[in-house]
């Protein structure tokens, strides 16, 4: 982060009465430049953790860190605040950014609404395996040894594909699921696996251990391999070996924890002190995954028995954090042999009769403790095709509506991708995929968002209660098997239809070491046998291909195409399958003539709006009605209505 003022200033926490925060280094302080009623400071939160206190003893292997003086587990994390220099201005809410990946919502510059709200901003790093670097938000978190003091071992695979043609060497740590940190314990090939295939129910070839090696082919290098013959492009490389020195990550759970409450709570050198009335926690995919996690774990009480978070929003996370387990990969991405969907994935107590687990749901520590927050539960479509989102509503068995608690709201956005598209008013498209057969989706959940962002605030420090929550139930008859007829999704010549794309959720086998609920304890098993396949479920959709049930963008409710949550991969070792979390468009057709030689089933834009003023004037409607359900605000409405104005439809 650029400063205009930089400063070095080490507060000391008196005698670690609060939180267990014992040193916050503030090592650069500016105004912020958009918005000069704010200051941006940033720098080191020092902490420690007894690791023989309840709520920190559920971090996986924090009974083999290395201690203190004092007996404690240390730990060193990054963090940003953001809060206006007139204290008088405050608004009293403290919202914590959980950042992805690293990434922190407050870079490059904080969002101006939640500014402009008075609110004071958070962010602080809690996944340790990413390596240090400006703009990220890190932890360092101490390596587990055994009581000997002698390495942990324990198996871990990697799966690579996509390597460049002719290339002989490829990283471990490649994409969102690498290994950043899980080192072999020997470089001797004959003590790992290293197979290929062609297709993930294809056969496992094997490479012998004298074709490859751990380094770049010129020097042993423990984090790539390098294979004589050259990689093959359309093939799946899939090593496993016995890595060593596992990074007790489960720390970053018990960091933010702290983190925050040294914010809310601390009496002295706080730089917050006496003005946080509220806490709020927003995460974001990866990271509202991390927010279940952190619920479900019990780390919404601190140490001194107080509330962490009193409102959070988990955002298109369809799954739990894989954090807190030995050598796991937090930035892990639903992939196969990924855990993430292990644990418990509802809400409400649910017995996992599928896959033998005892009853359990992700607020049963909290409602122990009298800490569960208020919570908002948002997702879009892509959830349910590359997220696994159905076992969250309707179970393992796919049976039966899981009922949601008092505490929680859930609104589904109809039509949409991962994250939301760029919106617009704007026939046609000519925008790919990036990797993708289909156009992207421009649906957009921005403006949604940003009402319900009011509306948690509201809940939580007023009391007021949020719009009802909108989401498909088997009860509606709005969930249904994965593909076209029972979605009731049209056959639109020379277009793809959604069968066979959802991502699967195997039963994996990951050994007897491994604590399934709670997503902790060791993998013994890699790879997992698989032992079966959980059943999801998908929206219906109209006779147009688009969904019916949640609570719909203003340009799903004047549509211009068919908006999906699904798309299919272009190329590479997944081609013809379901492509990440992106989800695609079809365009309507411009005109009736146009529909009809094109044999589409779906009226053309002409056909259903006639005339430009038509066509706005269904959008002002929408907006309208969105504005008087709450699901947006009367500015964002009013812009969305001068975008139509000034769109392109039957210009």
């Amino acid at each position: 982060m650029n400063c205009s003022v930089a400063m070095i200033a080490v507060l000391a926490v008196a005698g670690l009465a609060e939180a267990r925060v014992v040193r916050i280094a503030v090592e650069n302080r500016h105004p912020l430049e958009a918005n000069r009623q704010y200051e941006v400071l940033s720098g080191h939160a020092f902490g420690e953790l007894d690791p023989k206190d309840p709520l920190n003893a559920v971090v996986n292997d924090i009974g083999l860190a290395p201690r203190n003086a004092r007996g404690k587990v240390e730990y060193t994390a990054t963090f940003a605040l953001v809060k206006p220099i007139d204290a008088a201005k405050a608004s009293g809410v403290l919202i914590y950014q959980v950042p992805n990946r690293g990434n922190s919502p407050l870079y490059p510059r904080p969002p101006l609404d939640e500014l402009n709200g008075g609110h004071i901003l958070l962010s602080s790093g809690w996944q340790g395996d990413l390596a240090p670097k400006a703009g990220l938000e890190t932890i360092a978190v101490p390596i587990a040894k055994n009581t000997d003091g002698s390495p942990i071992t324990g198996p871990v695979i990697a799966r690579l594909m996509n390597l460049p043609g002719k290339s002989n060497t490829a990283s471990l740590s490649q994409g969102y699921t690498g290994l950043q940190y899980q080192r072999p314990a020997t470089l001797d090939t004959s003590k790992a696996l290293l197979t290929k295939q062609y297709s993930d129910d294809g056969e496992l070839i094997p490479v012998s251990a004298t074709e490859w090696s751990f380094g770049d082919c010129v020097k042993p290098d423990p984090s790539k391999i390098c294979l004589k013959a050259g990689f093959e492009p359309d093939m799946l490389y899939q090593l496993v070996y016995t890595a060593k020195d596992p990074l007790v990550l489960g720390i970053g759970l018990a960091a933010t924890r702290d983190i925050v409450s040294f914010f809310r709570y601390a009496a002295t050198d706080n730089p917050v002190s006496g003005i946080v009335k509220h806490s709020i926690g927003l995460g974001t995919s990866q990271s509202g995954n991390f927010i279940k996690t952190f619920i479900h774990l019990g780390f919404n009480q601190d140490e001194e028995k107080r509330i962490v978070w009193e409102g959070v929003r988990p955002h298109i996370a369809g799954r739990q954090n894989p954090l807190n387990f030995r050598f796991a990969i937090p930035g892990g991405a639903a992939g196969l042999y990924e855990p993430g969907s292990e644990g418990v994935l509802w809400w409400s107590d649910y017995r996992d009769v599928a896959r033998n687990r005892a009853a359990a749901g992700l607020l049963d520590r909290c409602r122990a403790s009298n800490s569960c927050p208020k919570i908002m539960e948002t997702f879009g479509a892509t959830e349910f095709w590359g997220l696994r989102m159905s076992p969250g509503l309707v179970g393992t068995n796919a049976d039966e509506d899981i009922p949601l608690p008092p505490e929680v709201r859930r609104y589904y956005f109809p039509g949409v991708t991962h994250g939301g598209g760029r919106g617009g008013f704007h026939a046609g498209t000519t925008n790919t995929g990036g990797g993708c057969m289909l156009p992207a989706n421009p649906n957009s959940v921005a403006e949604p968002m940003r009402a319900l962002e009011h509306a948690l605030i509201a809940w939580v420090t007023a009391d007021a209660a949020p719009p009802a929550s909108r989401y498909p139930t088997l009860a509606s008859g709005e969930l249904v098997q994965p593909e076209h007829r029972a979605m009731g999704f049209p056959a639109i010549p020379g277009w793809p239809l959604p069968d066979n794309l959802m991502n699967a959720l195997p039963i994996y086998d990951l050994g007897p070491d491994f604590k399934y609920n709670d997503l902790s304890g060791f993998i013994t098993r890699q790879p997992p046998a698989i032992r079966g396949t959980i059943p999801m479920l998908a929206p219906k959709t109209d006779s147009d291909g688009n969904e019916t049930s949640g609570a719909p963008s203003v340009l799903h409710q004047a549509p211009l195409g068919t908006y999906l949550g699904w798309n299919i991969t272009a190329s590479g070792y997944l081609k013809g399958r379901g492509c990440g979390f992106s989800g695609g468009f079809i365009p309507f057709a411009a005109t009736k003539a146009e529909r009809l030689a094109a044999g589409d089933p779906r009226p053309s834009i002409e056909e259903r709006y006639a005339s430009h003023e038509a066509y706005v004037a269904r959008v002002k409607a929408a907006a309208q009605r969105e504005v008087a359900l709450r699901f947006l605000l009367q500015d964002d409405a009013d812009r969305l209505v001068r975008e139509a104005e000034a769109g392109d439809v039957l210009r």
